[in-house]
């Protein structure tokens, strides 16, 4: 097993001279390829809540716009409702019975097994691997470098905001500034000028325009915060949503004779001032009808505010015309309860924690090639009106879970799609535990459409469809 790697490896890229210096040092040791490149984008604690679901309230035009040209999976469920569990599983390809993380408190490459990662996968297989904000989660179960260097060609990119997100920065009904759950701000007013996911958003699109001119094929994982707690978003976004049209979950009662082992008490939404000073009792609540609306609208404003995020960098792919050489995956960790149940956070098994949005946008699988100076993901201001709310292109109603991204996305990048694993697999660095979700893409599986029959993928390598 390979010594741990340190906190200083962080500052790889400045050893170097810059990340810029390091990211020019990775793409000149890979050979060239015409292999299509990746975009994965992870969102925090974001439930299928979008309008490409079925979701009529909610306005995210440009995630809907992805869909419209993606296949989507309905029923994608991750593998536990904890943000370090669950990335630790899709990144490695193994359930957290594997990796041996159900917390936040091991690295699996020491308390485990020495798993490869998808990200490391593919370096291992010439493309240039970059990480932006939160992809795997940070602290002890990433080694506290975000698996690096193992998963990653430079040093992963963290916005500098981020350290505001838990600080006194909501301001108040009394003027004075909060550590609240409820944060709309002027962005103006906030430490730097700036909210992390702006951050992220500006810098991924840096690399990506850094990528242009590389000869290797990319890798480049993003991971944005919102909707995670605190909802700390521009407070412009509220207007989309105002209180009177905020309704409740349907159901919103505690189960009766439901088993406290299956009850989570969302004990880091107590902690927030705002939340504190409601005095709710332990463990069931209820929260107050009027304050459950208002985290409804926060949480709905915080995923438009995403959604503004991701239709900047997916506008990028058309400025920058890489959308004809790109994979862009679109996810989650897991879902977040909006008071079904009684329940307000994510920690249970109920479906709106586990169930996810899963989505694959494979050009010239999934889409059309495009033509010379046309777009497919033009932005879209959910601010304007939209007569009409986009579908997804293709959909699949298989249950799938989110262990199978590993060996999907490296059959869909033409590489070798990893073996099953075996029982155990504590001793075998490469293996996938979750089925291979390629056979959901053949032109049989999507319906109807003329480009999907017999057109291969871009690039020299070729999906392989191997047995799940």
């Amino acid at each position: 097993m390979p010594s741990s790697p340190g906190p200083s490896l962080l500052w790889l890229g400045l050893v170097l001279g810059s990340v810029g210096a390091a990211l020019e040092s990775a793409v000149r040791a890979n050979s060239p390829t015409e292999a299509l490149n990746v975009l994965l984008i992870v969102v925090d604690d974001l439930r299928p809540t979008l309008g490409c679901y079925g979701d009529k309230f909610v306005r995210t035009p440009n995630i809907d716009q992805l869909a419209s040209h993606s296949l989507l999976f309905r029923n994608a469920f991750a593998q536990q409702a904890v943000c370090a569990p669950s990335r630790v599983s899709f990144l490695t390809g193994r359930r957290p019975d594997t990796t041996r993380l159900y917390d936040f408190n091991s690295y699996w490459r020491v308390h485990a097994g020495n798993y490869s990662t998808i990200p490391q996968y593919f370096k291992e297989n010439g493309y240039v691997t970059m990480s932006v904000g939160k992809v795997f989660h940070p602290g002890v179960s990433s080694n506290h470098s975000d698996d690096s260097p193992y998963s990653w060609s430079i040093p992963p990119y963290h916005p500098s905001s981020e350290k505001y997100e838990n600080t006194k920065t909501c301001r108040g009904h009394d003027g004075e500034l909060h550590a609240n759950l409820l944060c709309p701000v002027d962005v103006a007013d906030v430490p730097e000028g700036t909210l992390p996911d702006k951050q992220s958003t500006k810098e991924a699109i840096r690399l990506l325009e850094k990528m242009t001119t590389s000869t290797s094929p990319f890798f480049l994982a993003i991971g944005y915060h919102k909707p995670h707690i605190p909802f700390r978003y521009p407070k412009e976004f509220q207007k989309l949503y105002p209180l009177e049209n905020i309704t409740l979950a349907p159901d919103p009662q505690v189960p009766a004779g439901l088993p406290p082992v299956a009850y989570n008490p969302w004990m880091d939404i107590r902690e927030r001032e705002d939340v504190q000073a409601l005095n709710i009792s332990v463990p069931y609540g209820p929260i107050p009808v009027d304050f459950q609306r208002k985290i409804r609208q926060s949480y709905f404003a915080s995923v438009s505010y995403l959604d503004t995020q991701i239709g900047h960098l997916l506008s990028a792919l058309d400025d920058l015309q890489l959308a004809n050489s790109t994979i862009v995956v679109f996810t989650s960790d897991h879902g977040w309860a909006l008071g079904e149940h009684g329940e307000w956070a994510k920690y249970s098994n109920f479906d709106v924690t586990t169930r996810v949005p899963l989505m694959f946008y494979v050009p010239g699988r999934t889409a059309s090639l495009l033509e010379a100076g046309e777009k497919l993901f033009p932005y879209l201001d959910p601010f304007d009106s939209i007569s009409e709310l986009m579908g997804p292109g293709r959909q699949a109603m298989a249950l799938v879970e989110l262990v199978s991204l590993f060996p999907t996305l490296a059959g869909l990048a033409g590489l070798q799609v990893p073996p099953r694993c075996p029982i155990p697999s504590f001793h075998v660095e490469l293996c996938r535990e979750g089925q291979n979700l390629l056979k959901h893409f053949r032109s049989h599986d999507l319906g109807e459409a003329p480009y999907l029959h017999g057109t291969p993928l871009l690039g020299s390598r070729l999906p392989i469809f191997s047995s799940p």
